[in-house]
């Protein structure tokens, strides 16, 4: 962090200033933003700062992805890329992998959708042709399926006779025979037998992750992942390498640790700092877990998966509220939404009952909604953290099991005329992390080739450029409890902000896709 005063001038800046939307300087020192405003005014109110000539490029504030699996995003980055056109394809890559790798280390891939196959799911007896030698394990898309071969069961001892457990199942044969095929809880089965890194592994990891999220234009993150990923990210913290803006949930299994040691959100400082406690309370479209209020299109009694009722969540929200912790709350379908909010009201009673502060709490994903529900989160005050590139991506498959229903879903606009705080953010590695690539998809509702059509998918969700930005700035910012000096360009405010050489305010939608930034900064810093 420089103590000398820095100004860039003859640029084109959008603040998201309510009180001063554009200026063409900003000055800078010690990581604060000391004034911004015309050139002329800025570089005669500090005459022997060190000046940086913009050259016309816009400047817009850092953004941030408020909901990424930072170590599974890390780690991923070395997996096999199972995002693929055809199952053989994925196949091929299986088999290119294991002719790599020495026999029997795992082979770990991510990202397929049987959705996107026309081979539709694939088996063990598959994965066994192409890496008999090697325990292979590849986890879907949507991060609630997962494949496995015969060496990864024989590793994990599953079996005919291993029962399902509890939130999850076991894909079997007519004579009860796992398949190779793993849903929601069932996962963990497998993945717990593969080891985990260790903490100076995955710091390495989540070095070079941080390296690619900062050269998206990436300056911050609200983390997802466990324990080990806590843990590197403390490991780079105290070498002075962490340079990404980190807000760190944990997971509901860990409450009971939370509160016995006292940690409440927003415990850190302005670059690791304590979330909230995530849980779920439903599962994805794509498996068809998520809770339904009406069954599944095409089926007369398929409903989804719900995890809680919401007397169960409230009870989970109550222990937090009671010790300062929000709560992060999946719920993709719109009877998991219902059923959140409904915790969530009673949390807002409780809270008000017991002299407790109103939290900051959030849903993850909001994918559907049913109409009489879409008010209650501004009327609750519950963020929206949505993804935007789940619409493009899932839109054939909403069309097809939400059938009408699927106008209601990914519905930004209607959050936003509600006056909802709408977050946004990718899911990474479910979605790719760039924002550039979630700010088309917000504002267009269209796939990168053009699809569904020139007006995109349901457009009346469709957000402005402005909206968009918001809810990757001033948007995670005040879910941070940092909107008093993130997410914004003002006097006081850290320096963290994006050069971009294309106007993302007066470009073509379809450009926004492909911008990226010449220059990232944190603190006034130059990091990506």
């Amino acid at each position: 962090m420089s103590n000398a005063t820095q100004i860039l001038h003859s640029g084109k800046i959008y603040t998201l200033n309510p009180q001063q939307p554009t200026a063409t300087a900003i000055a800078i020192r010690e990581g604060k933003i000391l004034q911004v405003g015309d050139d002329e005014e800025i570089i005669q109110a500090f005459l022997g700062a060190k000046k940086q000539h913009l050259g016309g490029n816009t400047i817009i504030p850092g953004l941030t992805d408020a909901h990424l699996h930072l170590k599974h995003y890390a780690l991923n980055l070395q997996k096999v890329d199972c995002e693929t056109d055809t199952r053989a394809e994925c196949l091929r890559r299986v088999a290119k992998r294991a002719r790599q790798t020495p026999p029997g280390t795992w082979i770990l891939g991510h990202g397929w959708n049987q959705n996107a196959w026309p081979e539709s799911y694939g088996s063990a007896a598959d994965l066994d042709a192409v890496a008999p030698h090697h325990p292979v394990y590849l986890t879907a898309k949507s991060l609630h399926a997962a494949w496995g071969n015969s060496r990864a069961f024989g590793v994990a001892n599953i079996n005919a006779q291993t029962p399902d457990p509890p939130g999850g199942w076991l894909s079997r044969d007519i004579h009860g025979h796992p398949t190779g095929l793993l849903f929601e809880n069932a996962m963990s089965l497998v993945s717990d037998t593969i080891p985990e890194p260790s903490v100076p592994k995955l710091a390495e990891a989540l070095r070079e992750a941080q390296s690619a999220l900062l050269k998206m234009g990436l300056t911050g993150v609200h983390d997802f992942d466990r324990r080990l990923s806590f843990a590197a990210l403390q490991t780079l913290h105290a070498q002075r390498e962490l340079k990404l803006r980190v807000l760190k949930n944990i997971a509901i299994e860990n409450l009971p640790h939370a509160i016995e040691l006292g940690l409440r959100s927003g415990f850190g400082d302005d670059m690791l700092r304590m979330g909230g406690i995530k849980t779920f309370a439903d599962g994805a479209l794509g498996p068809q877990t998520a809770a339904m209020l009406e069954p599944y299109q095409g089926t007369t009694d398929q409903r989804g998966v719900l995890l809680f009722t919401a007397s169960e969540l409230f009870e989970e929200c109550r222990r937090a509220a009671q010790n300062g912790l929000s709560m992060a709350i999946h719920a993709i379908g719109d009877r998991a939404n219902r059923i959140v909010l409904d915790a969530y009201a009673q949390t807002r009673d409780y809270e008000r009952e017991h002299h407790l502060p109103r939290l900051r709490h959030r849903i993850e994903h909001v994918q559907l909604i049913a109409p009489e529900d879409a008010a209650r989160l501004s009327q609750l005050d519950v963020i929206a953290s949505m993804q935007p590139l789940h619409a493009t991506s899932d839109m054939e498959t909403a069309d097809k099991y939400w059938g009408e229903r699927a106008a209601h879903s990914y519905a930004w606009q209607t959050m936003l005329q509600h006056r909802t705080k709408l977050i946004f953010g990718s899911d990474a590695p479910v979605e790719v992390p760039n924002p550039f690539w979630g700010i088309h998809a917000a504002v267009t509702r269209r796939r990168p080739d053009g699809t569904p059509g020139p007006e995109g998918w349901f457009p009346s969700q469709r957000l402005s450029v402005g909206a968009a930005l918001r809810a990757y700035t001033s948007g995670p910012a005040y879910a941070a409890g940092m909107e008093d000096r993130l997410g914004m360009l003002a006097p006081g405010y850290r320096a963290d902000l994006l050069v971009l050489e294309v106007d993302p305010f007066a470009c073509p939608p379809e450009e926004l896709r492909g911008m990226l930034p010449v220059a990232t900064m944190v603190e006034g810093e130059a990091v990506g």
